[in-house]
């Protein structure tokens, strides 16, 4: 689907979306066509429930008297409380509507009503965006698919008087967006396809944007000393990797730093996970590929920052060499960890990855994401991530810029006490706590033994946002691409150089 911007004018064919508020005020093109189509709008409105609410369309099909295939008026609910995300899913919505019914273009009419301060050229820029966001489908595997079945849009023209600035607006978004499907993309493969080294090698085509990429291989980890993320893969026939990426964007600041989570495919080991569900683990892999699209992002918009990506990528399977559970290891920190559980790998796999980075790079700033616990399910659902960290001011940050982007966080408490669950009577540290209670707190309190002193820290659990059992309105049931917005959104705010 093309994204185009363009003057207003109403075209000769497609669909034209006008806008209206709340209690069926309608816009001024919205007025227009109501005279051009001689009343039809408000015939249309007296017949139906249409109120003008945020999420309300009303569709006219062939009306007489202008060229247009449809008319969608638009409600956009109370001009003075819409904001960005609205005219995000005002676009994604529309995409949605319109890409089942046949329908080539549509046309969105962008004009400010009422006390609307969304300027227009940044709601047409957003409503481009949402778009974009809700287009995107995983379908290189259907092979037989009929044309009927298959979207049907080809063109999103946003119709507004500042088209260049609309344009310029987009420009970054555009870049975010190619980001988010990338990462997507990665997600949504099949573990057969994506395991380490495939994943690796996508790491590694982020080179042709600038981007300092370098991979570590079991020979190199050993030499290193990495045991904790070497034994989470030792049971499978695909070689683990390390990769990191490098963006030096900015001047001679320390880098921010984003470590993500990389089992590409999770069995849960020698203690196996249940049979009903496990294909859904090819994307505990999400933290992982979150991180490698927002390095995209970031080099893509030539964002003016010194940024560190790294990944530890294994797969985690049972077999005669696998890990066992009471096994003892030792991580490149030096401290060891009985493994009480093998399907507590994640965790694993980021204490050797966190230490690499914190060692090889010396952030300022280092942010995990990881798949990690079903408890965090349990506690916060589907609408947050869990959200731990070290310093209140990240935190603040953080959870800004997941309200602002629509990925929210919630920030959940490290104490003492959680973090003394971890003890091991046989090691410095065991991978679980032994108990169901604060089952996410106490991963978070196993990470925070391999952040580094005077290292400021945020680990992101998002496993139960990484994956959409339903559509909304920019994000297609799949794949959610979560993390990416809201790094590249929390980068740009307050990481950036002016």
């Amino acid at each position: 689907m093309k994204v185009a911007f363009a003057k207003p004018e109403i075209p000769a064919s497609g669909t034209l979306v006008a806008l209206a508020a709340d209690g069926r005020r309608l816009g001024k093109l919205a007025g227009q066509l109501d005279k051009a189509t001689k009343g039809a709008i408000t015939r249309a409105l007296e017949a139906s429930r249409f109120k003008g609410g945020a999420e309300e369309f009303l569709t006219l099909l062939a009306p007489a008297g202008v060229d247009v295939a449809r008319i969608i008026v638009a409600g956009i609910g109370a001009p003075g409380k819409y904001d960005a995300l609205a005219a995000q899913s005002l676009g994604g919505r529309l995409v949605a509507a319109l890409n089942g019914t046949g329908e080539k273009d549509v046309s969105v009419w962008i004009e400010q009503i009422g006390d609307m301060k969304l300027a227009e050229a940044e709601f047409a820029a957003n409503v481009a965006y949402g778009a974009r966001l809700r287009f995107y489908r995983f379908d290189k595997y259907k092979t037989k698919e009929k044309p009927e079945q298959k979207p049907s849009l080809r063109h999103f023209n946003v119709l507004v008087a500042d088209a260049a600035d609309a344009k310029r607006a987009f420009g970054p978004m555009d870049k975010v967006v190619d980001a988010v499907n990338f990462t997507r993309d990665l997600v949504s493969e099949p573990a057969n396809v994506i395991y380490p080294e495939t994943l690796a090698a996508q790491a590694k085509t982020l080179t042709e944007l600038g981007l300092e990429v370098k991979v570590l291989g079991v020979k190199e980890m050993t030499k290193l000393g990495m045991g904790a993320l070497l034994g989470v893969g030792q049971g499978s026939s695909r070689e683990s990797q390390l990769v990191t990426m490098q963006w030096n964007g900015g001047g001679k600041e320390k880098p921010i730093a984003f470590v993500g989570k990389g089992v590409t495919f999770d069995t849960g080991g020698i203690s196996i996970k249940p049979a009903a569900g496990m294909e859904d683990m090819k994307w505990d892999m999400a933290g992982s590929a979150a991180v490698i699209g927002t390095m995209r992002a970031l080099a893509s918009r030539k964002a003016k920052v010194n940024a560190v990506g790294v990944v530890g990528l294994v797969e985690n399977m049972p077999s005669g060499t696998a890990q066992r559970p009471g096994d003892i290891v030792t991580s490149m920190s030096g401290q060891t960890i009985e493994v009480l559980n093998t399907d507590a790998e994640g965790r694993l796999v980021l204490a050797d990855a966190m230490w690499y980075c914190q060692e090889t790079f010396k952030p300022k700033v280092m942010i995990d994401l990881a798949t990690l616990t079903g408890a965090i399910l349990i506690a916060l659902g589907t609408v947050y991530g869990g959200m731990y960290a070290n310093d209140d001011e990240l935190a603040r940050q953080l959870e800004a810029s997941g309200k602002a982007t629509g990925e929210l966080l919630w920030r959940m408490p490290l104490a003492p006490a959680y973090n003394k669950m971890m003890d091991s009577p046989a090691a410095d540290v065991k991978n679980i706590s032994g108990s169901r209670n604060a089952g996410s707190i106490t991963a978070a309190e196993f990470l925070q033994r391999f952040v580094q002193k005077g290292v400021i820290w945020s680990h992101l659990d998002i496993a139960g946002m990484a994956w959409a059992d339903k559509d909304s309105p920019t994000n297609p049931r799949g794949a959610t691409g979560y993390g990416v917005r809201l790094l590249d959104h929390l980068v740009a705010k307050h990481y950036e150089e002016a």
